[in-house]
């Protein structure tokens, strides 16, 4: 459903959160490119006390 509702225009803004979990390698978030996902620009980063990372995107 998620790549239905990008694909349509419809996300204007992604929050990740990353966790400092050591897994080997990279999980990719997006597996395929997605049309209509846009270029994306970074509007906020936050670290919390346990290392987690809350980065803030807005489509442009």
């Amino acid at each position: 459903m998620v790549h239905a509702l990008i694909a349509a225009g419809l996300v204007d803004e992604y929050r990740l959160f990353v966790y400092p979990v050591v897994l080997g390698h990279g999980t990719c978030l997006f597996t395929e490119t997605v049309d209509g996902m846009g270029m994306l620009r970074m509007v906020e980063t936050r670290l919390f006390n346990s290392g987690v990372v809350l980065l803030r995107y807005r489509v442009v």
